[in-house]
């Protein structure tokens, strides 16, 4: 009886063990299946080096202009380290190198810098903590801030003239308010309505579309279309109901041109779809185990007239999902984690240029910019790992 139970046990294990081999084998098959997608790689040599041993700190920002000109925006010397970083900006100078980029860098589409700029100045209030970089259809660059009191949004002309200050710096997040904002993630724009998209955001917890011209608030909505609350939900837990207002941050609301926005509600691991005046259509979770600062950071839309493509920029898992917009459907992902280019550490923020190419930044230690060479629609597998040049 003994015996027989141990070959009872061992038989158990043994089914146990092959289960795994063929969840693993078939796991393994599904990641290297081929599926039609935009197919991407990394170019290893964009940007082109900085000058005045300028570096970057964690860039949190990202736009494109209407000539291909790509927009970042860093949080300098907050986030680098005097002694192992910037050197040269210690007190007195510890070495020559290296020192803070200004807060603004503008690069041409082969990678060379063109202007630098930003920072405090006259008439407005500088973010304690600058976040998101967007170009309207003038070619206006739109910053908002995440820090202590950055309740604001600033506006300024292509080359760094400001032009507006929307909101009142230091007030207090209240996600119900008409007249100021809660530290803002980032502003996208509807051109032929004249509305500018806020993901408002780090202190509150709602999308606030904006009249472009006056800056005046015209309406907001929270998850599901809900009216917005400032109620604390608690951390994310996989698993549990899913929750009915946005969680902190809410990190990106960006309009289509069928008359839908796709909002990022980060640590809730999930894209909401709404129309334009804020009911609800529909939404998708991505990666739903992913805690902490979650899975759905950025997104931005492929140039075809159709916007056929979501890109999404997932900072905790260190990839990009490339999805069909209409169906939500995940058909492929690019990165991992690491250093090298092609790798990411906190993936933040994407876009696209008129191109097709596709850029990312990285926030926290990763402080970069990268660039993704479109190379048209064809066969790649469902995890494509690091998507490296085939040359």
């Amino acid at each position: 009886m003994q015996r027989r139970a141990i070959i009872v046990g061992a038989t158990a294990i043994g089914l146990v063990v092959a289960l795994g081999a063929g969840q693993a084998a078939l796991q393994a098959a599904t990641e290297h299946q081929a599926v039609q997608a935009p197919k991407f790689e990394v170019d290893p040599m964009w940007p082109k080096p900085l000058p005045n041993h300028w570096v970057l700190g964690s860039t949190i920002g990202l736009g494109v202009d209407s000539r291909d000109h790509i927009f970042i925006i860093h949080r300098g010397d907050s986030t680098l380290n005097q002694r192992t970083e910037v050197g040269a900006d210690a007190n007195p100078p510890i070495g020559e190198c290296c020192r803070s980029a200004p807060p603004i860098l503008e690069f041409d589409p082969a990678g060379n810098l063109v202007k630098a700029w930003g920072g405090p100045g006259e008439g407005y209030v500088w973010p304690n903590s600058n976040h998101g970089i967007t170009i309207d259809d003038k070619d206006n660059v739109w910053i908002g801030g995440n820090g202590v009191g950055d309740s604001h949004i600033l506006k300024f002309t292509h080359d760094g003239k400001f032009l507006m200050q929307i909101g009142t710096p230091g007030q207090q997040p209240n996600s119900t308010d008409l007249s100021h904002f809660g530290r803002v993630a980032k502003i996208s724009f509807d051109k032929s309505a004249n509305e500018a998209f806020v993901s408002d955001g780090y202190g509150n917890k709602r999308v606030a579309v904006i009249d472009m011209t006056s800056g005046k608030i015209k309406r907001i909505w929270g998850a599901y279309g809900n009216v917005p609350s400032d109620s604390n939900l608690g951390r994310y837990t996989p698993g549990t109901a899913l929750a009915q207002q946005f969680r902190n941050p809410v990190h990106c609301a960006e309009p289509t041109t069928d008359g839908l926005v796709y909002v990022c509600d980060r640590p809730n691991d999930r894209i909401q779809v709404f129309r334009k005046n804020g009911t609800f259509v529909k939404e998708k979770i991505i990666a739903p185990l992913t805690r902490g600062d979650g899975s759905v950071w950025d997104i931005a839309f492929s140039r075809d007239p159709q916007q056929k493509y979501i890109y999404l920029a997932d900072g905790k898992n260190e990839k990009v999902y490339v999805m069909d917009r209409q169906s939500l459907e995940v058909l492929t992902a690019f990165g991992d984690g690491g250093r090298q280019p092609g790798q990411f550490f906190a993936v933040h923020s994407i876009a696209t240029d008129s191109k097709g190419n596709l850029y990312t930044t990285e926030t926290y230690e990763g402080k970069r910019v990268q660039k993704f060479v479109y190379k048209g629609v064809g066969a790649v597998a469902a995890n494509q790992g690091v998507v490296w040049p085939n040359r």
